[in-house]
């Protein structure tokens, strides 16, 4: 039999879902990022890279790279007991965009990870993003050996407008990728208000 406080007691809302995708050029870091914030181990398809991939997936700048992700990354993080993120890290190389549609659709809004060692492969994701009228960030994932470059510099770069938030960011870094979150979902809710719609 149900006690008294349990049948008073409201029941449980279930957290609403919100989907945030992490696109950028190949190597930038996007399973890095997932695997950082994720509360739970995340899901990932890193795979070794294989002597097929040579001579079709762009090594300059990553030399040094030994996987590749064949589908997606899949991470979570709990904002509050009302909001839970749900992270899909989309493949960065050209012969896997064909997925992309699938993964923006229903997404809040999005991370274009961005590598300044090789700038231009995230290109296709601003482009992406800019098309769908999806509300993105730029992460700007500073590697060890990349050049120093203003949030202006990049944004020149990347001729993107200046409504377009440009973050500093380390993917490695847990607290540095939740500042990156926050960023995005400020900026989905500021594009959101009708004040500045008006």
């Amino acid at each position: 039999m149900a006690s008294a406080d349990s049948e008073n007691r409201p029941p449980e809302a279930i957290p609403q879902a919100v989907k945030i995708i992490v696109a950028g050029g190949f190597g930038a870091g996007k399973t890095t990022l997932v695997s950082s914030v994720s509360e739970i181990t995340p899901l990932s398809t890193e795979e070794v890279m294989t002597e097929a991939s040579y001579g079709v997936d762009d090594l300059g700048g990553v030399e040094e790279k030994t996987t590749t992700t064949v589908a997606l990354d899949f991470g979570r993080i709990t904002i509050n007991p009302d909001i839970v993120l749900y992270l899909f890290g989309a493949p960065g190389q050209d012969r896997f965009w064909f997925m992309w549609d699938e993964l923006a659709e229903g997404a809040l809004g999005a991370i274009v990870l961005a590598d300044t060692r090789r700038l231009h492969t995230c290109f296709h994701a601003v482009d992406f993003f800019e098309r769908r009228g999806v509300p993105f960030v730029v992460a700007v994932n500073r590697f060890d050996a990349s050049a120093d470059y203003c949030r202006e510099e990049v944004r020149e770069a990347l001729d993107i407008s200046g409504e377009v938030p440009i973050v500093m960011a380390d993917a490695r870094d847990r607290e540095s990728c939740k500042e990156v979150l926050v960023e995005l979902v400020t900026h989905v809710i500021q594009g959101r208000s009708p004040a500045m719609s008006g």
